[in-house]
């Protein structure tokens, strides 16, 4: 609120709010939330609604917890009754983002994009309306670039501008390669903002060099009123440190996990990210986000609780309100009452079976040695007793069958 006293005269109470509320748990640049509010007034006395993008590169066919992030802020502005614009980056991918690489990432063909960007779509629909947003992808416009378009392109940016990044300086410092077609992702997500004439780019704090230049390509192709930049936070994965990602399946939460599973993940984050979680992942109030940390930073209530309220939202969110029971009660059963799913698979078993083997064919674990150490460290039950050697083989003497447990989460029911 401070930041907006000096214009406070000049701009109406409700835009200052309604900036207050968009600009929640982001980095607003550069003017800040008196800026925004500015534009927010402007765009309703003109009733022309802000154009605000994001853009997604399809590097990877599934989405997670950590792109709601930005998805989410690009609801609530949708929500406001403004235009927004979801981008796939179909020529950007090709490169792929240099941001926070500590080497040249590999490059993607057109097909490979393609088969990526096939279910974005469908994934982007779970958080933003996707009937009333505008749908492009940037292939459109930058495969089609001349050689003249590209140097006047890059006529408005100089090497010593590049190199403010900290990944590439970073990179030069050490002595690794920095490969000229990297210098062009920058650029190429700068122009995106003239073709679509933006009013707001959305991004992680990651994205600030690429969506500021943005708003400087924009100044060099004329536009008097460039775009301005908001910056989300990134999302911690599961293990509370490394940020979420594709690469890290176990620390990752995916758009299109089961419920169970998601739930799940979801109880064992670190009591330290509930906060975090329910403000950038849920739609909770000030006032309820205040209670939450008081609660937790007073002990006034056990995390487990608040943990699993925010659980049953984001699952119920994503798979339906029912889901979202079905997935606290399974939970309920098996974690705090000590008993089964009432669901799981079957597999046929044969006697004699190494059981690390079996655990590890069956995608239990990623491979016999993980499985080895699950069993090592008490992560591996029979019908609900610990198994400790790591040689045991499969034998069922008088059952029929046995349920086997690998880590938290994952059951089986085995066959004779």
């Amino acid at each position: 609120m401070e930041e907006l006293k000096e214009n406070e005269q000049k701009i109406d109470e409700k835009y200052i709010k309604e900036a207050q509320f968009l600009g929640r748990g982001s980095e607003v640049l550069p003017g800040g939330l008196t800026e925004l509010a500015q534009k927010l007034q402007k765009a309703a006395e003109s009733g022309k609604p802000l154009r605000v993008k994001l853009g997604l590169d399809p590097t990877r066919p599934d989405l997670h917890l950590g792109h709601s992030v930005v998805m989410k802020k690009l609801r609530q502005f949708q929500k406001a009754g403004h235009h927004v614009i979801l981008l796939i980056g179909g020529a950007t991918a090709m490169i792929g983002d240099p941001s926070g690489k500590s080497e040249t990432r590999p490059s993607l063909t057109r097909e490979e994009v393609d088969e990526n960007a096939k279910t974005y779509l469908e994934q982007m629909g779970k958080v933003v309306d996707i009937e009333k947003a505008e749908i492009v992808n940037n292939a459109d416009w930058l495969s089609s670039m001349q050689l003249a378009d590209l140097l006047k392109l890059s006529s408005n940016v100089t090497v010593a501008q590049m190199m403010v990044r900290e990944d590439f300086s970073k990179r030069y410092n050490e002595g690794k390669p920095i490969s000229i077609h990297e210098f062009f992702y920058p650029l190429m997500q700068a122009y995106d903002s003239v073709e679509i004439d933006a009013d707001i780019e959305l991004g992680g704090t990651d994205q600030r060099f690429n969506v500021l230049l943005g708003r400087d390509i924009q100044s060099a192709y004329g536009n008097k009123n460039p775009q301005m930049v908001m910056l989300l936070p990134l999302l911690e994965g599961t293990d509370g440190v490394v940020k979420m990602s594709k690469s890290y399946p176990e620390n990752c939460i995916s758009l299109t996990e089961e419920p169970k599973n998601m739930y799940g993940k979801l109880m064992s984050i670190p009591d330290s990210l509930i906060v975090k979680y329910f403000e950038l992942l849920t739609d909770i109030s000030d006032e309820e986000l205040q209670k939450c940390k008081a609660d937790i930073e007073g002990g006034q209530v056990n995390p487990r609780d608040y943990k699993m309220k925010l659980a049953k939202m984001i699952v119920s969110e994503y798979h339906g309100e029912d889901a979202g029971q079905d997935a606290e009660q399974e939970f309920i059963n098996i974690f705090q009452k000590k008993g089964i799913p009432d669901d799981m698979p079957e597999i046929n078993a044969t006697e004699g079976t190494m059981l690390v083997a079996f655990i590890a064919k069956n995608n239990l674990a990623k491979s016999k040695g993980d499985a080895k150490r699950l069993i090592q460290g008490g992560g591996v039950k029979i019908d609900n007793e610990k198994v400790s050697d790591t040689n045991l083989t499969i034998t069922f003497e008088a059952k029929d069958s046995m349920i086997l447990q690998v880590g938290k989460r994952k059951f089986v029911k085995l066959l004779k």
